[in-house]
């Protein structure tokens, strides 16, 4: 007899597919309690379906203890007849570790679940993970969506959460009924980060906070769609002086490769009278030669250091790789080498310079994103060779970024120098 959670979860599968004949799925697995009890759910009824599970272990290396506790993790879903894979990530020491780390375990799940063939990616996000994600945007500022979906498409594969509608309470029960235990992480109740704190004080209010954000985010998808433009090359050009609060700081979290935007209070100021500032790693200035407005692009400071240049490469938390050049070692900012660019191309240094670009032994291969007039010197390859993908995007609501147009001759001959 099937119980309550499994058919919760049958029920949610059924609103998230169809998944065709024997589905196989991966499952995103931590150890702890919410995604243990996922991949048993998903293997029971993959299973139901003559369908197989592939379990993608993530040891993040942020513990010592992280290793071990992949492998345990391992071994206790083999003990269930689920296959698994371990994935090891290397998380180079600095700010925003947190951040960084959840970017890299995504990409590097995707990356594995496509890898294995599988279509969709589950995630073991629960009920109280949404209210908690809520508190957390709503006490950041405008620009989050307005909750976590059931449905998404990253990187070349389908996301799932089949658990939105669970308690955490209800997935400790079930794992206790089955005697399977799971691991606890001890970042979860640490002060320091900011889910822990959200989880120890958790607001009343989370239904208002909902609302107000899908209305937050319908209003920057409009305004946006009428008055910004957002280029593959990954800037934006915005014809206005000031604008939503909710709309810039989707513009800054996209342009930046954030999940989340600045504070609440810097946005507040900016957006009410925008200004020359560097804010969320995205310089904001006088469009320039490219026309009337703003341009908000990446500060290059802040741009990731040089990455291996291998198909699947996510460089800057932005760009996603998808065919390198045959003599490309490397993907990094343009940095200097920007110099030689600007007098052939219609973009400013501040944009060139943050460019993603190809390099063997320390020189350029090639820009992909530099004009076709650039050539020989950066050898312009197609767009759709490394695709602008930012972590999250622009707002919640519908909203369709476009190319800017082509820059005005008669706006180059008085650019605004700074740019």
């Amino acid at each position: 007899m099937q119980t309550p959670l499994a058919a919760a979860f049958d029920a949610a599968m059924r609103d998230l597919g169809p998944f065709g004949p024997q589905p196989h799925l991966a499952v995103a697995v931590s150890g702890g309690a919410d995604s243990t009890a996922l991949a048993l759910l998903a293997h029971d009824w993959t299973r139901a379906r003559n369908g197989t599970i592939l379990a993608l272990i993530v040891d993040h290396g942020l513990r010592p203890a992280a290793a071990g506790e992949a492998a345990l993790t391992a071994a206790r879903l083999r003990a269930r007849g689920i296959a698994g894979q371990i994935i090891t990530l290397a998380i180079p020491p600095g700010s925003a570790m947190q951040e960084r780390a959840r970017i890299a375990r995504h990409h590097a799940l995707a990356t594995a679940a496509a890898a294995a063939g599988a279509a969709h990616l589950l995630f073991g996000h629960h009920a109280a993970d949404q209210a908690e994600g809520l508190a957390m945007r709503a006490a950041r500022g405008p620009g989050g969506a307005a909750g976590m979906a059931g449905f998404a498409a990253r990187h070349d594969i389908v996301l799932l959460r089949p658990l939105l509608a669970c308690t955490p309470a209800d997935l400790r029960a079930h794992l206790r009924q089955l005697d399977v235990a799971w691991i606890d992480d001890p970042s979860n109740a640490d002060p320091r980060f900011e889910r822990a704190r959200v989880r120890a004080h958790q607001p009343a209010t989370r239904a208002a906070a909902t609302t107000a954000h899908v209305a937050t985010q319908t209003e920057a998808a409009r305004y946006l769609a009428d008055h910004a433009r957002i280029d593959p090359a990954g800037f934006a050009l915005l014809r206005a002086d000031h604008l939503p609060p909710a709309a810039l700081a989707a513009l800054i979290r996209a342009i930046g490769g954030a999940v989340y935007p600045p504070a609440r209070a810097s946005i507040d100021r900016l957006a009410k009278a925008l200004r020359p500032a560097t804010l969320g790693g995205v310089h904001i200035m006088r469009a320039g030669r490219l026309g009337p407005g703003w341009l908000l692009c990446r500060e290059p400071a802040a741009c990731a250091p040089p990455a291996p240049a291998r198909p699947g490469t996510l460089w800057d938390g932005r760009f996603q790789l998808r065919h390198p050049p045959p003599a490309a070692e490397t993907i990094g900012a343009l940095s200097t080498h920007a110099a030689r660019c600007r007098s052939r191309t219609g973009l400013p240094s501040a944009v060139l310079r943050a460019l993603p670009a190809f390099f063997r032994n320390g020189a350029v291969v090639a820009v992909p994103h530099c004009q076709p007039h650039c050539q020989p010197h950066c050898q312009p390859g197609a767009y759709d060779s490394l695709l602008f993908t930012p972590p999250a995007p622009v707002v919640a609501a519908p909203f369709a970024p476009a190319p800017l147009p082509p820059p005005d001759p008669a706006a180059q001959a008085t650019h605004n120098p700074a740019t």
